[in-house]
């Protein structure tokens, strides 16, 4: 879990969010200590010059207000697609992933295969995990296991879920030896991940749903 503060151009984590709420700063952000907007028009009017600094977050944040119609701004597709690709061309991977997801969804895999091969050099895990799946929806187990191997190794849940699958199916490309080294990166990873304010924040998000 993370957020992005548009008031001072920083992303900050989960733990940190919790740890700032705990203190009494809940309206404030962790890093700056500013008020944040308390209306979607102050918000979006904090977005905007961030946009205007040239700034990819507040460029995919705002386009995903376009994108579903948030805060208060009217839908609109394409404007969301043009902040988006600004933001990629200024190799934020998230702007990358979200233009990967879009081209999918409308069919178009060789642009969602590109934007989603530019998220995952730039390490989106997530994207490398999909990319995996397009290629083992394709047929190419090979270059599937990699994906999925790169993307396990650095802590993503999905793709050693995917590797132990193929394992047990007896695949080909997945031996026992290239399973136990994985998964050795994978807990490594995982626990470079955790903290206890950040365990803290998961147990918040799970008594609240």
């Amino acid at each position: 879990m993370e957020k992005y503060y548009p008031c001072c151009g920083k992303i900050i984590c989960g733990g940190c969010i919790h740890s700032c709420r705990e203190s009494g700063n809940d309206d404030k952000c962790p890093f700056c200590n500013s008020e944040g907007g308390k209306t979607d028009e102050e918000r979006v009017e904090q977005i905007m010059k961030r946009v205007a600094a040239n700034d990819a977050a507040s460029m995919k944040m705002l386009a995903d207000s376009y994108y579903l119609g948030l805060r208060g701004v009217q839908q609109d597709h394409a404007r969301a697609l043009e902040l988006l690709t600004k933001a990629a061309d200024l190799g934020f991977s998230k702007a990358h992933y979200n233009l990967g997801n879009i081209y999918h969804e409308g069919g178009d895999m060789k642009k969602a295969k590109f934007h989603w091969e530019a998220a995952a050099m730039i390490g989106h895990e997530v994207a490398r995990c999909n990319l995996g799946s397009m290629e083992s929806k394709s047929g190419n187990m090979e270059r599937a296991v990699k994906h999925w191997t790169i993307a396990a190794s650095a802590g993503h849940y999905i793709a050693m879920g995917n590797l132990r699958i193929c394992f047990e199916n007896g695949h080909g490309h997945v031996s026992r030896e290239s399973i136990n080294s994985t998964l050795t990166a994978y807990n490594s990873s995982c626990a470079e991940f955790r903290s206890e304010a950040r365990d803290a924040c998961i147990r918040a998000m799970l008594e609240t749903d």
